[in-house]
Parts: structure tokens; sequence; C-alpha cells
């Protein structure tokens, strides 16, 4: 839904540090349509959203995610998942797998960093390398993943010159080592590895309710598989049965009069476009047909009539009636013609 500015090549650095998704001009002159990641986990900085805004273009649309991100001791440490990859790929998004090559301190928080950038000269050669390949979304994804090791390498060879010249101390470095140590062994061991943490973090979200969640219902663990053997765990915000369906609902709430926010919005949408294509839903062993549903919830002092004018929603009005979900509002069913 937002209209993407055109960078070259050469000023990709300004581009990845003003703009979260961007086309860019390569040096062979062909248009990508790319977003980056901040962290390698998919719950922090709306990664979802970056990929949705490019989504429409109909060239090669591709996205930049760190192999993994370490904020500092007291902060957070995130890794790689192999359904991360899985899923763009079953996006038709091509990705480049990179790291963090420096950083600033943090003036908010203490023992943490801020300002991360990648190896630029890293992510030129992947573009050139991409230029000039011909393989399909899946196919060079995988090509990515058998860098993961080499990479992981780099970016803890990284942090730990970030450590040094900024004084800081980063999280372990004999646990980065062991993790890494894994990705050398192979696809094989990495995507068991990661569909091991992705079940163990989709349980515990299973009990767990976010701030921005205003559901009458209960959460429900979904696992999508495709023909090419990726597996991506989710956590439908709640789901509910009724008349030989399962209704399949994203919540995304706000306690102001207002619409939660587009970030929130768009995360909810890359859903949608999974659950709208789902085949062969099974719950308890028996097939049922999916109603993917978009619940907005608000504060009080809304009104519907707010939206009237408002074209951003009559877009995504629009994107439900093409696309088969429904939107709901406050629990009242929008009238998407």
């Amino acid at each position: 839904m937002r209209k993407l500015e055109k960078f070259q090549l050469h000023d990709l650095p300004r581009a990845l540090a003003t703009h979260a998704s961007f086309l860019l001009e390569t040096s062979t002159g062909e248009i990508l349509a790319l977003s980056w990641w901040v962290s390698a986990k998919r719950t922090r900085s709306y990664p979802y959203a970056r990929v949705y805004d490019t989504l429409s273009f109909t060239g090669r649309k591709v996205t930049i995610i760190p192999i993994f991100k370490d904020e500092g001791k007291e902060g957070d440490r995130d890794f790689l998942q192999w359904d991360t990859v899985s899923l763009m790929s079953l996006l038709g998004v091509n990705v480049i797998l990179s790291y963090y090559a420096s950083a600033t301190l943090s003036e908010a928080y203490s023992g943490k960093i801020t300002d991360q950038r990648f190896d630029i000269a890293h992510v030129k050669s992947q573009l050139e390398d991409l230029g000039r390949s011909s393989l399909d979304s899946p196919h060079w994804n995988l090509l990515q993943v058998d860098k993961a090791g080499v990479l992981a390498s780099k970016a803890l060879s990284a942090y730990e010159q970030m450590s040094r010249k900024l004084k800081i101390e980063m999280h372990s470095v004999k646990s980065a080592k062991s993790r890494i140590s894994r990705l050398f062994q192979g696809k094989g061991v990495f995507r068991t590895m990661s569909r091991r943490l992705a079940e163990s973090a989709q349980s515990r979200e299973i009990v767990t309710i976010q701030p921005k969640e205003k559901l009458s219902g209960e959460k429900a663990s979904i696992t999508i598989r495709n023909h090419i053997g990726g597996e991506y765990y989710f956590t439908v915000d709640e789901a509910r049965r009724a008349n030989g369906k399962v209704i399949l609902i994203e919540g995304k709430h706000t306690m102001g009069s207002h619409l939660p926010s587009w970030g929130d919005i768009k995360d909810a949408l890359l859903k949608m476009i999974l659950y709208c294509n789902l085949e062969n839903v099974q719950v308890d062993g028996k097939r049922v047909l999916a109603a993917p549903v978009l619940l907005l919830t608000t504060g009080p002092g809304f009104s519907a009539d707010q939206l009237v004018s408002d074209e951003e929603f009559q877009t995504l009005k629009r994107e439900a009636l093409a696309n088969g979900f429904q939107i709901f509002l406050n629990e009242a069913p929008v009238k998407l013609q």
C-alpha cells in the first residue's frame, strides 16, 4: 500500500539508513523491490510489514536478513531460523543473508548497542550475484542457507571487533560458537534445530496474551506445510469452529480512538496471504474449510464514520474483497462492497 522510493546502487547505504522498503536500481539497470530486517527474529520491528510493502512489485523482490543480531549483553540476541527463509521462498521473495559490521553505543540503555549497519560490500556482492542468477527464489534461498555458517562466523568476528572498539560486553561467544558450529553441519541440522526452537516458541505464545490483542476466544497453533518441505509454525490469535469451517482470526488492537497502526495491520496482512491460500486444512484430523478474518479493535471514542474518507482503509477493503478474507471492526463485519 506504500509507494516505494527508488535509489541507485551507490545510494544503498543511505537507502538502508532511511527506508525500511524501497526500489533499488542495480548496476545492470534491473529494478528490485528491496526490504530489510532489523533482527533475524520475525516478531521484532515489523519485518512482515516491510516485506509486505514490496509484494505488489512485478519484478524481483529481495529482503536482507541479518544471520544474527546481538544488541549487547543487556539487550537481545536473535538468530536466524530456517522457516523464516522458507516463508520468504513461499512468498517468492529472494533472501540475502548478511551481517552487521558496525554500531554505536546506545545513549538510552546502558550495556546495549544501536544503529547497527550491514556490511555494504557484502550486500552489494550478493545483489550482483543475484543479478547474474536465473534461479527462482526457493533455490536461490537454499544457496543462501548453505552460506549461513560462514556468515555467522563473520558476524561473530564483527561483534568481537565492535565489543573492543565500543568497550561493551556482548553475549557469550562460547554459546554463539556452539550455535554456529551446527550451521556448518548442513541444512538438515539447521532445519531440525530451528524447528525445535520454533515449536517451543509456538507453545509459549499459545498461553501468552499480548497488550495489542483484544479477543474473546482461544489462541490456536497452526503448522503450514508446502510442497517443497517448508514448515511454518504460527499462532493464530483466535480460532473458532462453525458450520464445517475454522475461522482463523488475526487480531490487531489499539487503546486509542483510531485504527491500529499500519505496521500492525500489514503484519497481519502477510498472514492473510498465507491463510487465504491454504489447501487441505485439517483440525484434529478432519478436513475443514478455512475462513481468514482480520479483526481490528480500538479503544473508546472510535467511530467508523471517520473511515469513510480514509483512502488506506478503502484500499484495505478492496484487498480483502479481492483475496477472500473478511474484516471485522470491533466485532462488527465490514461491508466490502
